[in-house]
């Protein structure tokens, strides 16, 4: 149990240091992104924040910016989703 709960601390730091690289460009564009959650299988939920919250853009920065670098710089990133911020 420990162990896990080390592993998942080490993922969501992990986690944090790739989207504080990806973070200036959602800035630039008036939104943000907040990790809310890992888990011990490697999916990572994501709340969008500021002008990402209603951008249709949002799902397409998902899935083919965040989502493919998270995976491949993380190998152990399962899925990505968002969080309803409701």
């Amino acid at each position: 149990m420990a162990q896990d709960l080390e592993a998942v601390r080490r993922l969501r730091r992990q986690v944090e240091t790739v989207l504080d690289r990806l973070r200036p460009g959602l800035l630039l564009d008036g939104g943000n992104v907040e990790l809310a959650a890992v888990d011990e299988d490697g999916g990572v939920s994501l709340l969008f924040q500021g002008a990402c919250v209603h951008c249709p853009a949002q799902l397409a920065t998902l899935r083919f910016v965040i989502e493919p670098t998270l995976r491949r710089e993380i190998p152990a990133i399962r899925d990505v989703v968002p969080v309803d911020p409701h």
